[in-house]
């Protein structure tokens, strides 16, 4: 018997498959529990093809645990993006009615005929990367609704409220001025001074993660904290999310990828782009804040920025360019890291490997990959003004 396509559609605690061969006749199938009993009646049934390889739908989501179990058994895996599994079950007979086992046979039919599926691999550092830096943007974002509940409690408490950017001993000095002598406001104050304590809780966590970050990202032999705007949980975002750099054919696939190319919107004799609300919007959030930290500077991204407005460009649209230019001076930053850890050997950036468990499967190549004229200048920042 030849090779075979064992589609999965995963869920939290069972997941169906179904076995087809090259010419797309279902072999066998059926559901299991994902608990150690079903997993192990599961891969029996798999390996009774010796040919095989599993197709997993959304291997970097629901389907992680049951792909890294397979993975880690010595099996072949293959991630399924769900909008190509999708595609295959919208034209098969059925009228793309939705089903474990539809799904199943549309995730093995997607696996048969597409190309350059990323092979999934055992997770390695660029996973805990990823996993602290997630750990530090909600550590962020916890500290902003703190701030924010405190200034309310301020506004209710003092006239006119305290100042915008406010630490936790500066917030604890402007209550200790307020004595309220009615039960409401002696309430607000109480709550006031237990936030305040929780937020300074958040702050011991945020600088420990910070640290963490840290030395992860320089034992990864990565240059990117070089780079004006990069701090070390952006160079996690970005080795974590990108992976391996050389699945991008172009600087302009990479933009394309991360939302920074403009797509064609083209129509006539009217030449026109307009704004990509597509791409992983978290790389594009690292380059947002990296260009708004060059702009506060004297760099060359603010001597960009201002060219720009020069010639007619809203702000909008000058920053827009920016973060398109710093899509490139990352790319060739990471090229030039991924280059010299291959020249010497381990200890360089990790996920120098086209079997990297990086975010997003291989993104294809499409029309709206133009890049800017002109090259993109790396300017080096001193340390001391690394951003956060």
């Amino acid at each position: 018997m030849g090779q075979v396509i064992i589609g999965m559609d995963p869920h939290k605690r069972s997941a169906t498959i179904e076995i087809i061969d090259g010419r797309e006749t279902v072999l066998a199938g059926g559901r299991f529990g994902t608990d150690r009993v079903g997993y192990k009646a599961m891969l029996a049934l798999g390996r009774r093809y010796p040919e095989r390889i599993w197709a997993v739908e959304g291997c970097n989501g629901i389907g992680r645990h049951i792909a890294q179990r397979l993975v880690a058994d010595g099996e072949t895996v293959i991630d399924v993006p769900a909008k190509l599994s999708a595609r295959a079950r919208v034209f098969a007979t059925g009228q793309g009615r939705k089903s474990d086992p539809v799904d199943a046979h549309s995730v093995a039919v997607a696996a048969l005929r597409a190309k350059g599926l990323r092979t999934v691999a055992v997770d390695d550092a660029t996973v805990a990367l990823r996993l602290l830096v997630d750990r530090r943007d909600g550590l962020g974002q916890a500290r902003t609704d703190l701030l924010n509940r405190i200034h309310k409690l301020l506004l209710e408490l003092l006239p006119g409220g305290a100042k915008k950017f406010l630490s936790a001993d500066q917030a604890r000095a402007v209550l200790n001025t307020i004595r309220p002598r009615d039960l409401v406001g002696r309430t607000r104050r109480r709550l006031a001074s237990e936030l305040i304590s929780e937020l300074v809780q958040v702050d011991k966590k945020i600088k420990a993660a910070n640290k963490e970050l840290t030395e992860l990202v320089d034992a990864t032999g990565s240059s990117l904290q070089d780079l004006n705007g990069i701090g070390p949980s952006g160079a996690a975002r970005l080795i974590g999310d990108v992976g391996d750099i050389h699945r991008f054919a172009s600087r302009a696939h990479f933009a394309s990828w991360n939302g920074t190319a403009p797509l064609d919107a083209s129509s006539g004799d009217q030449q026109r782009h307009r704004l990509s609300r597509a791409g992983n919007r978290r790389i594009n959030r690292v380059l947002h804040i990296m260009a708004v930290v060059q702009l506060r500077h004297d760099t060359a991204g603010r001597a960009y920025y201002r060219r720009r407005l020069a010639e007619g460009k809203t702000p909008m649209e000058a920053m827009r360019a920016l973060k398109r230019r710093l899509s490139d001076v990352v790319y060739r930053q990471m090229i030039r890291d991924a280059k010299t850890s291959t020249e010497t050997g381990p200890g360089g950036q990790v996920g120098a490997t086209l079997q990297s468990s990086a975010a997003d499967p291989n993104p294809q190549v499409n029309t709206s990959e133009q890049s800017l004229p002109g090259p993109a200048d790396i300017h080096h920042k001193p340390r001391s003004i690394r951003a956060a």
